[in-house]
């Protein structure tokens, strides 16, 4: 077994945060994401029990300290979703921290995440997505690689339910010689595999023959104003101008094109296992969330038109 000399919980966090990128293979932004709720809830902890935490007390903290953290999150106005989030994030630390030190807490076990409500998102008018492509050639007159960038990327989106950042991830290798499936690599280093129609290739056809710069096998497809890869927020902020310019509601975002994609496929037909592995969902629970969506709008159709609806 390990020796207990690690007693610095600096020290610890920052070891367990890189196994999570070298052996679990989380993304930069997974890893963030938890060492910045295990820094608040070690904060908490030492208020809570007026003393610095070193890795003996990790085995002390009982049900009264992990409620009171939850308690605390709430005071402060944070959202029940980020507290369940900082409880799963607890979680695996204390997994981590039983598999490698052998320090075990069965009080964070005992403990309840907050209840999540589950917001339905809608679906944009598949008009309006039609229209975001005159949108863009209008917004990028000046660039019309840009233009053609925009709509190669609304139309991964839209046309294949791609996240942004798995979008954002492909390489040139990855579409190379146009293949009529892609090999897509989602959350938790998940793969699966896309169809792309015709109408998608036309788009990042056009876009890769203007583009100035990314052209290596290696590169990622999507590159920004300056030749480097594009990130996360250059994307987000391509559908924002879009939205803007279009005056269309705030739900439209670069997830509502990739919920329009699955809620079109369930309307026309599509089972929730092929839809769930079509999204990549690995709980199908996740994926049911579109029936209570499609449900929904048949019964706004049926309540606005339906005869026996009427009073």
């Amino acid at each position: 077994m390990p020796s207990l000399k690690l007693s610095k919980m600096n020290e610890l966090i920052d070891e367990f945060i890189e196994f999570l990128g070298t052996t679990k293979k989380y993304s930069k932004h997974t890893q963030s994401a938890y060492e910045m709720d295990i820094r608040d809830f070690i904060r908490f902890y030492e208020n809570f029990i007026g003393k610095s935490v070193n890795l003996s007390y990790m085995s002390t903290a009982d049900t009264i300290c992990f409620r009171a953290f939850l308690a605390d999150r709430q005071r402060r106005g944070l959202s029940h979703k980020s507290t369940a989030r900082a409880l799963s994030s607890l979680r695996r630390f204390y997994s981590f921290l039983r598999t490698k030190y052998n320090i075990k807490n069965e009080a964070i076990d005992l403990i309840s995440s907050p209840k999540i409500p589950r917001k339905l998102s809608k679906a944009i008018n598949p008009i309006d997505v039609k229209n975001m492509q005159s949108a863009i050639r209008e917004i990028d007159a000046t660039e019309p690689w840009i233009a053609a960038r925009d709509w190669a990327l609304v139309m991964l989106l839209f046309g294949c339910g791609l996240r942004i950042s798995e979008a954002l991830r492909l390489t040139n290798q990855d579409i190379a010689g146009r293949p009529e499936i892609l090999r897509i690599v989602g959350k938790g280093n998940k793969e699966r595999l896309i169809p792309v129609l015709p109408i998608v290739w036309q788009a990042i056809d056009k876009y890769i023959s203007l583009r100035p710069f990314g052209n290596q096998p290696e590169d990622t497809v999507f590159r920004s104003v300056r030749g480097l890869p594009m990130s996360p927020r250059m994307a987000e902020k391509v559908i924002e101008n879009l939205r803007n310019y279009m005056q269309l509601p705030d739900y439209v975002t670069p997830h509502a094109l990739r919920h329009t994609f699955a809620t079109a496929l369930l309307s026309n037909g599509a089972d929730l296992r092929t839809l769930q592995e079509l999204l990549g969902h690995s709980s199908l629970s996740t994926t049911q969330i579109y029936t209570k969506v499609n449900m929904a709008d048949i019964s706004d159709v049926y309540s606005n038109a339906h005869p026996r609806a009427r009073k």
